[in-house]
């Protein structure tokens, strides 16, 4: 029992209270886990006024059906669209980007019949405030140059999403 009151006791205690304390240091300088702060929005409102019934938010890749692509360019197209949905949303609404990451950045693919109902849903998603990424093939490989492919829309709020695209077909 001398043991734990010699040196190797005072060696435990004295690394014990070391992590303690740098656990606490590491916890007040770097804040609480994002789980805890997350508020919507960010700043304290109620979630069904400022995101909507559902408080969730997603994306959503609309993809023509009459251009017949592949499996692989749709996937590169919806990439495409995927990525600059982020960055567009990344520097004009930072916090909804936040909110879409906590919920698991949802993605939803979706087929259209052609390019006017493309170009309408671009037109629903602008009015409604929604962020757009309309795409354009550079046509090197399957599809003309400058053919309009893939719209994607948000981040947003799931049920302002779901009022623009909600007739819409899984691809």
């Amino acid at each position: 029992m001398d043991l734990w009151y010699g040196p190797l006791g005072l060696g435990v205690a004295a690394g014990l209270g070391c992590g303690l304390l740098l656990g606490w240091h590491l916890q007040t300088r770097f804040g609480p886990s994002p789980k805890s702060q997350a508020t919507p929005m960010g700043n304290g409102a109620d979630t069904t006024s400022v995101m909507g019934e559902s408080g969730e938010f997603k994306m959503i890749l609309v993809v023509r059906n009459d251009l017949k692509m592949g499996k692989g360019k749709v996937a590169a197209q919806c990439s495409h669209a995927a990525v600059s949905a982020y960055k567009q949303v990344q520097r004009r609404d930072p916090q909804m980007l936040k909110q879409w990451e906590y919920c698991g950045q949802p993605k939803v693919v979706v087929k259209a019949p052609d390019e006017n109902t493309l170009i309408e849903l671009l037109g629903h998603a602008k009015e409604a405030g929604l962020h757009v990424s309309l795409i354009q093939d550079a046509g090197r490989t399957q599809i003309a140059p400058g053919s309009r492919t893939v719209l994607g829309i948000g981040p947003g709020p799931a049920d302002l999403i779901d009022k623009v695209t909600g007739d819409l077909k899984l691809y």
